[in-house]
């Protein structure tokens, strides 16, 4: 059974820096315990709902009308997941936060971890903090095999710079690199949005904070819903590290300096 959610009164002050963001598009019943148990443990969290027709719209808006510390943003029509997090951080630096942790809405992501992460963020401002996924005996082999080899490419494509999991989503992020480098180009708007923004931020010499977090697969039994399509979704990860892989060659000479330049220079 999932850890129960404390009221939403529990949650700390609101920060000003930090917000939760998270990303919706018709992830069923499960999503109301999600945004409980992130509001238990922050404030403020914001839900984009990337055009829902699962009902999940109005259990949301119904949410935040009892809860000032949730706020409901909608896209009217589904765009992917990297778009609804561009849209998200787009209010959020107009509003002055500089950082958002990112959180599936399907309940897989350990909300409980969110002060921690939050907390290593704020003692290193500059850096992205990664949730490396601890999984249980529950995942799906074929997932854990796919996302060993896309680990192997991200790391390639930037040298080994310490991203310890490409494709988890429960990540903070510097808000400010993160927009600068999807404004920069119109990929990162879907399923590729996860590891294209790692590899992305460590190519502009953001530094990677890794945290070991567990990770829950959820049966349709008990409520779990997902979206990943293994053709079409493997073939967009295929051209996203295609893609990468010649902007890594381009950037190579500045890579390599930056790797193994002399101390002190």
């Amino acid at each position: 059974m999932p850890e129960a959610a404390a009221p939403a009164s529990s949650a700390p002050a609101a920060s000003r820096t930090h917000l939760v963001l998270i990303p919706s598009y018709n992830p069923g019943p499960k999503v109301r315990d999600t945004v409980a148990a992130a509001r238990a443990r922050w404030n403020p969290v914001w839900v984009v709902i990337d055009g829902s027709t699962d009902g999940s719209a109005a259990w949301l808006q119904d949410m935040a009308a009892q809860d000032e510390g949730l706020r409901v943003l909608a896209l009217p029509a589904n765009q992917g997941k990297g778009a609804a997090v561009l849209h998200g951080i787009e209010q959020a630096t107009r509003e002055g936060f500089t950082h958002a942790l990112t959180l599936d809405s399907d309940g897989q992501h350990p909300a409980h971890l969110i002060p921690a992460f939050m907390q290593a963020s704020q003692a290193r401002p500059d850096a992205m903090v990664l949730g490396v996924p601890q999984f249980g005996a529950e995942a799906p082999r074929i997932r854990v095999l796919g996302r060993k080899i896309s680990n192997g490419w991200a790391n390639l494509e930037t040298l080994g710079a310490g991203i310890g999991d490409s494709l988890f989503g429960f990540r903070v992020y510097p808000i400010a690199p993160l927009a600068r480098v999807m404004r920069g180009q119109r990929f990162m708007r879907r399923f590729d949005f996860d590891p294209e923004a790692a590899v992305r931020l460590a190519w502009a010499g953001v530094p990677a904070i890794n945290l070991p977090a567990p990770v829950r697969y959820f049966t349709p039994e008990e409520g779990g819903v997902s979206h990943f399509k293994y053709l079409r979704d493997n073939a967009l990860l295929t051209w996203m590290h295609t893609r990468l892989f010649l902007g890594f060659a381009l950037r190579l000479p500045r890579l390599a300096w930056r790797r193994w330049r002399p101390a002190g220079r």
